[in-house]
């Protein structure tokens, strides 16, 4: 019976199905595979070198087998994908160029090649690991990105450079060394979740970015865990902040955005607010860092409520004439030096708090005056200020302190990672921000 046209037509419109196609190793291989690929096969790689650079402009699947390396030879981007719909996969990249300006990238994302996935993939010696640069929805998933470990810091690349990429996934990759390990900037409706950040200058650094969310992610021994700048409606949640150097959270001229059951131990300050209002500060543990929170320049307006501040050697720095109270609904945050008494078993404190008075406000605006920090006569101004609160000054104060504060559970691997930055930054006397240790020293 013959076909009618129709049908004929129909049948012609469709796409050819796609291929497994095997590719062994060697110059020019991988390139000859990719132009002669239909859109939606499948190039799967044998172990061996592949000499690149490579361009991908439709849709396709290249797979490696262990032992597969893609290796750029210093000519620019290792990979650039052009094309929709394509899948990078077990591969090792390597060797990309050097040149920060033009973001020399292991495998670079172009604008309008949108729905691209990189997953699994080991990037090594290259300027930048992952430059999505203006795709839409597309993901970057465990990956393994170890960047270059150039004596100055702001000489290397970033592991992910993002630029406005709507839709963006990143998650449960391995990022060390290298500049920051996800730098965004100019971007929107992004989520950044369960990456891992060690020895690095900004775990996550913002710029420009907004209603996008950064949750579950670990910085360990970085100079900063997360750089939140010029960024609106954002989520930074349930995250780990451990020995970074500077600060855990550092957000400036950042708005009406929620940071909530994060951990940040042992850094110079906690947190730093500059210029930032309308955020909610929830359920997030502050813990052994010199300052607990220093908000400043104007950053008076947040809600900072059900929080614990548990041995930082200042709790609070703020110098201001403002009042500002640290509860919400009845409900404060925890102190560690906080004489606490809780009478009616309600769990709050029966007594207000107040982190700082008179003397702290002299110290933190005229230094010179630490001098004097044993002396009688400011023992007796503290004193005079504990028993007659009438005399504080302006700042914070906690009406309803809680008893109890809140725990996490850090798994045994990643203290174990914790460990490692011991003293480190101890040793680092110069303090110098554009170079950085390793946690192998």
């Amino acid at each position: 019976m013959r076909l009618s046209l129709s049908l004929i037509l129909i049948l012609l419109a469709l796409p050819a199905l796609a291929d497994e196609v095997h590719v062994a190793p060697g110059a020019g291989a991988l390139q000859t595979a990719i132009a002669g690929a239909k859109s939606g096969d499948a190039l799967l790689l044998s172990a061996g070198i592949y000499p690149g650079p490579f361009v991908i402009d439709r849709p396709m699947t290249i797979a490696g087998e262990p032992g597969a390396i893609l290796d750029g030879q210093g000519l620019g981007s290792v990979v650039t994908l052009t094309g929709d719909d394509i899948t990078l996969k077990g591969l090792q990249i390597t060797h990309s160029g050097r040149k920060n300006q033009d973001i020399d990238s292991g495998v670079k994302i172009v604008k309008g090649a949108d729905r691209n996935i990189v997953e699994d993939n080991h990037f090594t010696d290259n300027m930048h690991g992952i430059d999505v640069h203006g795709c839409v929805d597309c993901v970057v998933r465990d990956n393994v990105i170890e960047g270059l470990q150039l004596l100055r810091m702001n000489e290397r690349g970033n592991g992910i450079y993002v630029w406005r990429a709507p839709g963006l996934i990143v998650e449960r990759n391995d990022i060390r060394y290298g500049r920051d390990g996800i730098f965004s900037n100019a971007s929107s409706d992004d989520i950044y979740r369960d990456n891992l950040f060690r020895d690095l200058r900004f775990a996550v650094h913002y710029m420009y970015t907004t209603d996008s969310e950064v949750s579950g992610n670990i910085s360990i021994g970085n100079h900063l865990g997360y750089a939140i700048m010029s960024s609106d409606r954002v989520k930074i949640v349930n995250n780990f902040s451990l020995r970074d150097r500077d600060h855990g959270l550092m957000i400036n001229a950042s708005n009406r955005s929620d940071f909530s059951e994060n951990l940040v131990r042992g850094a110079a300050k906690c947190t730093f607010l500059y210029n930032a209002n309308k955020n909610l500060f929830v359920g997030n543990r502050f813990e052994g860092c010199g300052i607990g929170i220093h908000f400043t320049a104007g950053s008076e307006g947040n809600a900072v409520t059900g929080n614990g501040f548990v041995g930082n050697r200042n709790q609070v720095k703020y110098v201001g004439s403002r009042h500002i109270e640290w509860s919400f609904e009845g409900r404060g945050n925890f102190w560690s030096d906080h004489a606490l008494f809780d009478l009616n078993g309600d769990g709050i404190a029966d007594n207000p708090f107040r982190p700082n008075d008179l003397m702290d406000s002299i110290l933190w605006s005229q230094p010179a005056a630490s001098l004097l920090i044993g002396s009688p006569a400011v023992q007796l101004i503290r004193w005079s200020q504990s028993s007659f609160p009438a005399t504080l000054p302006g700042g914070v104060v906690d009406s309803h302190p809680l008893m109890t504060a809140p725990t996490f559970d850090i798994p045994a691997n990643i203290a174990a990672m914790e460990a490692l930055v011991g003293d480190r930054w101890l040793k680092d006397l110069t303090h110098d921000t554009d170079t950085v240790p390793s946690m192998s020293d």
